[in-house]
């Protein structure tokens, strides 16, 4: 057998330049599981059909196991000659079972094998991912359980906004990671299709079973159209949308890291296992694992917009810009699972510092919208209205650098004079937060509640319930 799939129909050797740019094997090398297990079923399926004997199929799958093993152990050899991972598995295939070998490429393409291949791949991946993902939502829950009742400041345009808690923030985060892994399902249940059995991209006229072969390999069905099958890659494109989301919530969480860490905030502190110091100031002490976090993620939406690219003009069926579709990949889904144990270290490291988010929280006079809140309740007024008073008093209190709630009655009744004593009950932070009652409210009951919820459900899905 030629050392390349392709070489009869060639008299001359491919320019060193085209050996080049055509060789795959430094990154589709990782593809060699799924490589050997598609050739599996493929070759029992030949038997089984009656395409190939009972005996080369039974060699075959032998030689497979023992270039498996080979991998594993770190004794197999490649080489860029060999160009991919489907040449290196037949030649050697060929040097350890003899002719034989070449009856395994029957009746399929590396069109159909690599797109099956990768389908394999990924669906691994986003299972991997899964669990993960599950990981730092369990701890985001615990950290979010244990810290229900923490007061701090919520943010809009990164001012003060109105009080909330910290368990409250962190579990805006396992909502988030909730639909991060809804996608991921959702694209691993388009991709459960086998492309095995399509061939170079009109399918085959030997009596395959790819119901068989698709079944064997865990998919939910067969690919429906040949055409369709070798040349699709929305599931690579899917798949690393959803990853690319994800990757945008962990680099919003890493930002808030950042801000909180800073001695302006103050709100949180880091261990010496998740941050790191300056060469030249003794001081410091960097969140330099937040901000790599935040930073990596330019490589996953580089991967997806990179297929992106490779995507946009190609015609049906196969083209070897196709090939252009695993390394940005592969990167960006190990990437991504970096990024979320790391993560996952950081949420279990970090300490609030309870009393300066206690103390910032009543900053930048945040109860405002519950003195508003109140001159609806008690003086009936509409909302606008009261949102204007209330915007008043907070100008009066600003201007003699004062908070709402040591501002003097007489000072409020000057601008409403039918404001009581009562008003100030409700401008302590501690009753702004108590107060948020509403579903999905900040209110510490809603926290816990929410966060036992969650923590049940993960343990849930841990046990396979």
């Amino acid at each position: 057998m030629s050392k390349r799939m392709w070489g009869g129909r060639f008299a001359e050797e491919p320019n060193a330049i085209l050996e080049e740019i055509n060789a795959s094997i430094d990154f589709d090398r990782h593809l060699y599981a799924h490589d050997i297990a598609g050739s599996k079923a493929h070759a029992s399926m030949l038997a089984k059909q009656g395409i190939i004997g009972a005996e080369d199929a039974k060699k075959i799958i032998q030689g497979l196991d023992t270039i498996l093993s080979e991998i594993e152990r770190g004794e197999f050899k490649f080489s860029r000659a060999l160009e991919d991972i489907h040449t290196h598995i037949e030649a050697r295939l060929e040097e350890l079972i003899g002719p034989a070998a070449g009856r395994l490429h029957t009746a399929r393409s590396r069109n159909d094998q690599v797109a099956t291949d990768l389908r394999l791949f990924i669906r691994e991946a986003i299972d991997r991912l899964d669990q993960s993902i599950a990981e730092l939502q369990l701890a985001l829950a615990e950290k979010a359980l244990a810290h229900a009742g923490t007061v701090m400041p919520g943010f809009t345009h990164l001012q003060p906004a109105q009080p909330v808690t910290f368990g409250h923030h962190l579990l805006a985060y396992v909502e988030m990671l909730a639909r991060d892994r809804g996608r991921l399902e959702d694209a691993r249940k388009r991709l459960n299709e086998c492309p095995l059995g399509a061939a170079a991209l009109a399918g085959t006229s030997f009596p395959i079973d790819r119901e068989a072969t698709a079944e064997a390999l865990g998919f939910d069905r067969p690919a429906a159209n040949s055409l369709d099958a070798v040349s699709d890659r929305d599931f690579v494109l899917e798949t690393l949308a959803a990853v690319s989301i994800c990757a945008i919530h962990l680099s919003r969480f890493a930002e808030e890291i950042v801000i909180w860490a800073s001695p302006a905030f103050g709100f949180i502190r880091l261990s010496d296992r998740f941050t790191t110091g300056s060469s030249i100031m003794p001081q410091k002490r960097n969140p330099d694992a937040a901000e790599l976090v935040r930073a990596k993620i330019g490589r996953i939406v580089g991967a997806l917009m990179q297929i992106i690219v490779v995507m946009k003009g190609l015609p049906l069926a196969y083209a070897k810009d196709l090939q252009e579709d695993k390394e940005g990949t592969f990167d960006a889904l190990s990437t991504l699972s970096l990024l979320i144990a790391a993560t996952i270290g950081m949420v279990r490291d970090l300490e609030p510092d309870e009393k300066r988010m206690k103390a910032a929280a009543g900053e930048g006079y945040a109860t405002a919208t519950d003195l508003a809140d109140w001159l609806v309740r008690q003086l009936g007024m509409p909302f606008r209205e009261a949102h204007r008073i209330a915007g008043e008093i907070v100008a009066r209190a600003a201007k003699a650098r004062l908070p709402l709630h040591r501002l003097p009655l007489s000072e409020m009744q000057a601008i409403e004079p039918r404001i009581t004593e009562e008003v100030f009950s409700i401008l302590s932070i501690p009753h702004s937060v108590k107060s948020r009652t509403s579903f999905g409210g900040t209110t510490p009951l809603n926290v816990r509640a929410q966060a036992r919820k969650w923590l049940k459900r993960l343990a849930k899905e841990r046990k396979g319930g």
